[in-house]
This record gives structure tokens, C-alpha cells and sequence, in this order.
């Protein structure tokens, strides 16, 4: 029995199948793994993501494990040596982001509680669910999420990249109709 998959997934490709059947789309509500998709979705803006897929455990090594509070901590010396790190992107203004973001993000967390309270409270806690096969590329929310990210000083948050790193964890589910993980993720 052939299983369906989003038409985007490069059946060809493991780690991108893994990612499709096993992350993508799936509500997350935990800080850590929101921060890391966060992290890995600013660093693919303008890229593939199956670029960064392949770069995952590059980047959780050099990154201390997508540890926030380190990341804030980071000064010069640290980003000089991510940029020299070949296995990851090394984009100097994206090195920037990262550490401005993650103490935004601790930011945030100390506001809200957590960095998931205030990711799903632009969603009333709820996973949108598109009704059909519209591919989109942002939307309302994300232009939302995107213009409040900005104004707390943010980087490398325009609508697209937040728009799919809703998708990616699970505040909007896209799996096409036909796809089999659709019924798989919870509506």
C-alpha cells in the first residue's frame, strides 16, 4: 500500500521523509523543540530546507543543543567561530539574528510564561486547519506573528519564514488532504 505524502517531500530522500512523517505539521508545545525550529527556520530563509535538514546536527553541535540561554550569551569570539564552522550556514547577519532572537525569546518566555503561550495564544490555542490544497506561502497570521516578532526586535522573521515555521510545528496543519499524515496530526 503506497502511502501519500505532501507533494513537496523528496521521496528520494530520507531525512526529508523522516521530517515529513514524524515532525512536520505535529503540535509542539515544549520551549526547547519550539526554539529549535525557530533557530533552524531563520537560518533557511532564502535557502532549502532540506538544506538545513542535512545541517541539523551540525547546527545542534555548534549551537550548545539549541540551548537559548547559551545562544543569548554568545559574544564575537563564539560567532567568529561559528563562522568558520563549514558545517553549518555561516551567514554573519543570520549569526546576529540568532543571538539577538534567542534573548528576545527568553524575553518573551519570561512574559508569557513561555515561549508556547505566546506562539498559541495568536491562535486562541487552536491548530488551523486548511480545508483544502491552496498552497500559501504566508497569511494573516503570519503576517501578524511576523510584524509583533519584529517589533520586540527580531530578525529573519518575515512573514514566510514565520508562516512556515507555523507549519512546521504543527499551529497550522498543510498537509495536503490526500496526504496520510493529515488524519494523523489532531484537528
Amino acid at each position: 500500500m503506497e502511502m501519500k505524502r505532501c507533494f513537496w517531500v523528496d521521496e528520494s530522500s530520507p531525512v526529508y521523509v523522516k521530517y515529513h512523517d514524524e515532525e512536520w505539521g505535529v503540535p509542539v508545545y515544549d520551549d526547547k523543540k519550539l526554539y529549535e525550529m525557530f533557530l533552524l527556520e531563520t537560518f533557511q530563509a532564502g535557502l532549502s530546507w532540506i538544506t538545513i535538514l542535512r545541517k541539523r546536527e551540525a547546527f545542534r553541535e555548534a549551537f550548545d543543543g539549541f540551548d537559548a540561554e547559551k545562544v543569548a550569551s554568545y559574544g564575537e569570539e563564539k560567532i567568529r567561530d561559528l563562522m568558520e564552522n563549514a558545517g553549518i550556514i555561516r551567514n554573519r547577519r543570520k549569526m546576529d539574528a540568532a543571538v539577538k532572537n534567542a534573548r528576545v525569546f527568553l524575553e518573551i518566555q519570561r512574559e508569557f510564561g513561555s515561549f508556547s503561550e505566546y506562539l498559541w495564544g495568536f491562535t486562541n490555542n487552536e491548530i488551523l486547519v486548511n480545508q483544502d490544497d491552496c498552497f500559501q506561502v504566508k497569511t494573516e497570521l503570519s503576517d501578524r506573528v511576523s510584524k509583533d516578532m519584529k517589533k520586540r526586535g527580531m530578525a529573519f522573521v518575515g512573514s514566510v519564514t514565520i508562516y512556515s515555521y507555523l507549519q512546521a510545528v504543527g499551529v497550522v496543519n498543510d498537509h495536503e488532504l490526500s496526504c496520510f499524515c493529515r488524519k494523523n496530526v489532531r484537528e
